[in-house]
């Protein structure tokens, strides 16, 4: 992946994300690659792909099932990912 100079690397990952569940590559309900595997595919450390899903999950875009993975959200799952995500930080 490309980064553009002034474009924080994590904040890049959010908007390629975004970009592709626009496109209809990645689907509600969909599972997206986890952290090695999205570090490896952009070139950047798990870290910053761990920071990158985070932020998706915070904002409802992605939803996490403790043990299965992190899933593209339904657009009327808001009451489900917040509570999904108060399981996993518990």
């Amino acid at each position: 992946m490309d980064f553009k100079p002034d474009e924080l690397r994590w904040q890049a990952i959010v908007n390629e994300i975004k970009r592709r569940i626009e496109a209809g590559e990645y689907r509600p309900g969909m599972p997206v690659p986890g952290e090695p595997r999205l570090a490896v595919e952009l070139g950047v450390s798990k870290g910053t792909a761990r920071r990158a899903l985070n932020a998706l999950i915070a904002d409802g875009t992605l939803y996490t099932v403790l043990g299965k993975g992190t899933f593209v959200s339904h657009p009327s799952d808001d009451d489900f990912n917040e509570a999904s995500t108060r399981h996993d930080q518990d």
